[in-house]
């Protein structure tokens, strides 16, 4: 008998967790899968928002496109709205608020933490979405929105804001 066939028990018991575990951690059939969402914006119904700051998306580790607009509604409460937004799909994607100026937002993958501010996870991978903004973050300094994934510290896309 050779090796191979002696030892075939050992390699099944070794290899399946280990498939088990790369699916796990790449997740391979989301990148089939475009997850679409349409929310409509959560002020329509009120009086005219304030847009505050907008800016493109740009692809980073990933195509990604659409408008990145912070909005004050007449309550005060604040909201980030993506338009027309595209991106590719993947395991643990967030959407957070970074500094404009971080070195690390020229990179696709982040060595590191990254100086962010989280705002929720991605609810879709295509579509128009809204995120809540804490009237606590500062604007001025957290100046630019980020598709993030946190499990492979990769960039999707950035968006650097500016006074509208």
């Amino acid at each position: 008998m050779s090796w191979l066939m002696r030892k075939k028990w050992i390699l099944i018991a070794v290899g399946v967790p280990v498939l088990i575990g790369l699916w796990w951690a790449f997740r391979p059939e989301k990148l089939w899968i475009n997850q679409r969402v349409n929310e409509a914006a959560p002020f329509a119904s009120s009086a005219d928002p304030q847009p505050l700051y907008t800016g493109t998306l740009e692809g980073a580790a990933h195509q990604t496109s659409g408008r990145a607009t912070i909005y004050k509604a007449p309550s005060g409460n604040e909201y980030l709205r993506l338009t027309d937004f595209k991106t590719s799909n993947g395991p643990d994607v967030h959407v957070v608020l970074a500094r404009g100026d971080d070195a690390d937002l020229r990179q696709e993958i982040v060595k590191g933490q990254l100086d962010s501010i989280e705002i929720g996870s991605l609810k879709g991978n295509e579509g128009d979405q809204n995120y809540d903004v804490a009237s606590s973050v500062d604007l001025n300094r957290y100046n630019a929105v980020v598709i993030y994934c946190e499990r492979f510290h990769a960039i999707f896309g950035v968006a650097t804001l500016e006074q509208f």
